[in-house]
């Protein structure tokens, strides 16, 4: 029990880390490509935009795990509450 425990606070201090992440690229989002006349090449341009939309991409996939793991969490919490109760109690009627 000590374990399972111990697995679920290391998960939910993943997914804070997670959720920190999604936040950083979300500045990185927001930054502004082009800053006044500073010359910058169409490859450079380019580049730019392409870290953007990897950014971008990266936070909705890290989004989606989070979920992901938080759902794991919730069903290991309730099945934990489950094996609590004796086979009777859980097979009863209510």
């Amino acid at each position: 029990m000590n374990q399972i425990k111990d697995s679920r606070e290391l998960r939910e201090r993943i997914i804070e880390a997670g959720y920190q992440a999604v936040e950083h690229l979300i500045e990185v989002a927001k930054e502004r490509i082009v800053d006044g006349d500073d010359g910058l090449t169409a490859d450079k341009l380019k580049n730019a935009a392409a870290t953007k939309k990897l950014a971008i991409f990266d936070a909705f996939e890290i989004l989606k795990r989070i979920e992901s793991e938080n759902d794991n969490i919730n069903e290991t919490v309730t099945e934990t509450k489950d094996t609590i109760q004796g086979f009777a109690e859980r097979r009863s009627r209510t």
